[in-house]
């Protein structure tokens, strides 16, 4: 069984065979170990959460080219109120006051008319020594990080899917080996109890044997609880509901066409991950840099006001309307249009630490890429190291089965002729079942020492290729 920590990363590679389940006589699913993948992949909600965090990813580097696009700000304003002008020093810092413009008389009047204002403001900044750029290379790291990410949790479940497909046909297959052990011990059973009836047998016999029966069948029970423990972990993989699953019995009789693959340990899932955060890194270490920089703007704006206020109004005249459609009139215009460049000079002083901090942070994540490479070699020998194993082991597994079936024939043919022991028949019934589970095992053996090969070189398909 394959297992990873929360961070994805691959930390250990261990085999596990267990007793599993088929109950007797319940119906199953077949699934093929390339259709549980798919249906994984497609149903599985970490995936579809990092399928989604790529799409906003994507959303905001268009969002940041659009930054280049200049500023354009219309505004519309109508209001009412007065215009009294007062000479002197006054201050509005922290308060929300009133401007108006008029002339000065020598006491407060209350005359009040329309009056409108319509702006229509631009600025743009052509020129920004790099900044822009920074920002959207910036994001578009994200996008790389975001999308290696979803690679790296599609290769991490399809490796989890595989494992448990496989641990589930070994409880299967377990299974089987049991029900055969069941029927030997039964066929036992009734040779003891029909010679010990004859009295060619003692009575403990006819006990041994029922209690070796009674043994078999609690292995089975033993075996079902494990098989729908393995196949609820299965459906939970593929996140569909639980299901009794028959597993594909081509493990079972076929060894993998090739055991090689040509991928870089680099081009693994999970390295690109890592790859993709100390690029993420730097390319956030490459905005703040350029965050100092100046910027070069073309500004433009032009005002149309109007006013109830004639533009005769004064102490003496006092001419103005309340109409409202006449205060709110444009009868005079200006535009002021320019470039300009504005630098914060004492920016470079506090970005200097920021930019220090994030290369730190960059080396850290290269620590931690070379860490998982690493590891992830090593795995690769240990897988190469296993699949020569497992080969030896499939190599051997039937001729102990052969000498262990001819010695099972050699004894139960002595015990019916009064000429062996039970207890003899037994040590060869146990070697029989032994020997039976390991010729099984020993094709599932070489299937997952090349499942721990392809997920340590990170090269799925060659092993997904190999199956149906």
């Amino acid at each position: 069984m394959i297992i990873f920590g929360s961070n994805r990363i691959l930390l250990v590679l261990v085999t596990g065979f267990f007793s599993s389940t088929i109950a007797f006589g319940q119906v199953q699913k077949a699934l093929l170990l390339s259709e549980a993948i798919k249906t994984g992949l497609q149903n599985f909600q970490g995936i579809q959460a990092k399928q989604n965090y790529l799409q906003s990813s994507a959303e905001l580097v268009k969002n940041t080219r659009a930054e280049y696009l200049p500023n354009v700000v219309a505004s519309i304003q109508q209001s009412f109120g007065t215009v009294n002008g007062q000479f002197g020093p006054s201050s509005a810092y922290g308060i929300n006051g009133t401007t108006s413009s008029g002339p000065v008389s020598s006491s407060q009047r209350w005359s009040a008319a329309f009056g409108g204002v319509y702006v229509l403001n631009t600025n743009w900044e052509i020129f920004s020594f790099g900044r822009l750029q920074s920002r959207i290379t910036y994001a578009a790291s994200q996008v790389n990080k975001d999308s290696a990410d979803l690679a790296q949790e599609q290769f991490v479940q399809s490796v989890k899917i595989a494992g448990a497909y496989l641990n589930l046909l070994v409880t299967q297959t377990l299974m089987k080996n049991a029900n055969a052990n069941l029927q030997r011990a039964m066929a036992i059973q009734t040779v003891v109890a029909a010679r010990t009836k004859n009295g060619l047998n003692a009575g403990v016999d006819s006990s041994i044997a029922n209690a070796e029966v009674s043994k078999a069948k609690l292995l089975i029970v033993d075996a079902s609880n494990t098989e729908q423990q393995y196949s609820n972990q299965l459906a939970q993989l593929i996140n569909v509901a639980p299901d009794q699953y028959s597993a594909d019995t081509l493990f079972l009789k076929t060894l993998p066409a090739t055991y090689n693959t040509e991928l870089s340990i680099e081009q693994n899932p999970q390295v690109k991950f890592y790859k993709s955060r100390i690029d993420q890194s730097n390319g956030y270490a490459g905005l703040l840099s350029k965050s100092i920089m100046p910027g070069i703007n073309l500004f433009g704006i032009f005002q149309s006001r109007g006013s109830g206020f004639d533009y005769n109004y004064s102490a003496i005249t006092n001419n103005y309307s309340k109409d409202y459609f006449t205060g709110i009139k444009p009868a005079r215009s200006n535009y002021v249009t320019g470039v300009s460049m504005a630098w914060n000079i004492m920016s470079i002083a506090k970005i200097k630490h920021q930019v220090t901090a994030q290369q730190f942070i960059s080396k850290g994540l290269q620590n931690e890429y070379d860490l998982i490479s690493t590891q992830l070699k090593d795995q690769l020998v240990l897988a190469d190291q296993r699949i020569t194993n497992s080969l030896l082991s499939w190599h051997e597994a039937p001729v102990q089965y052969k000498a262990a079936s001819d010695a099972y024939l050699q004894k139960s043919v002595l015990f019916k002729n009064g000429l062996s022991n039970i207890i003899d028949l037994q040590q060869t019934l146990y070697l029989l079942s032994r020997a039976e589970t390991d010729v099984s095992i020993s094709y599932i053996n070489v299937w997952q020492s090349l499942l721990q090969k392809a997920a340590a070189s990170g090269d799925f398909d060659f092993f997904l290729k190999q199956t149906r």
